[in-house]
């Protein structure tokens, strides 16, 4: 279905307008937290910003600005998909789009964030995509207060893609532990906002137990949860 959809780097004013639009839809905030000025900027100084239309139309955005020189990398700070647009495709078409655009430009890592208890974004970044966990972080981004984060602490993992070099998810016989997550802690948010407090503490709590064990996060499997192997 993302046949008839386009991937264009932005360059106006007017497309940073649009893209902001993406994200203030997306996370029913301000400008989603990347204003068009913001936009404009990371893009004129040689960053990763992109639309996706479907026709006249654009239906997600995508921003990624580059890492330290010495690491090769670039980290993808924000992808926003309109709700009638999601269940199309597009987040992958955005990622093979991103991988051809960082290797035309010497970079062999792309890095994220993410947060630990959706699981549909854990089995595609790290089944999937076979990006690797680097870390854990705690609050990362304080509260955020939009309308998807608001309530709820930034608790996000880090993820590193080394794109000449995914990650397969790791044989049965090699995990050690599973921490397992809800299948849609979107919805146990609304219907049950306490129990996802908890969840968010208890999951936090056992990434912890098994970081102290020298384990580390060597994949996902839906249906189980995160795999835990030895380094």
């Amino acid at each position: 279905m993302t046949d008839a959809l386009d991937i264009r780097e932005l360059h106006t004013v007017d497309e940073m307008v649009a893209a902001s639009g993406v994200f203030e839809s997306v996370w029913g905030s301000p400008d989603g937290g990347m204003p068009p000025n913001l936009l404009r900027a990371l893009q004129h100084s040689g960053n990763y910003v992109v639309g996706v239309y479907d026709g006249e139309r654009m239906v997600a955005a995508s921003a990624a600005f580059f890492g330290p020189p010495a690491s090769r990398s670039m980290h993808s700070h924000v992808t926003g998909v309109l709700p009638d647009a999601q269940a199309r495709g597009i987040g992958r078409a955005l990622k093979a789009h991103q991988r051809d655009w960082a290797f035309t430009r010497d970079v062999g890592t792309i890095t994220w964030t993410f947060d630990p208890l959706i699981a549909r974004n854990a089995h595609f970044n790290l089944e999937v995509l076979g990006a690797r966990v680097t870390d854990y972080l705690v609050d990362h981004y304080g509260d955020m207060g939009d309308a998807i984060n608001s309530g709820d602490q930034s608790d996000r993992l880090h993820v590193a893609w080394h794109l000449a070099s995914p990650v397969p998810t790791p044989d049965p016989s090699d995990v050690v532990a599973v921490v397992a997550i809800p299948s849609d802690i979107e919805r146990l948010r609304v219907e049950d906002p306490d129990a996802a407090v908890r969840l968010r503490r208890e999951v936090r709590d056992a990434f912890r137990a098994q970081h102290d064990d020298g384990l580390i996060v060597g994949g996902f499997r839906t249906g189980e949860g995160y795999l835990f192997t030895r380094r």
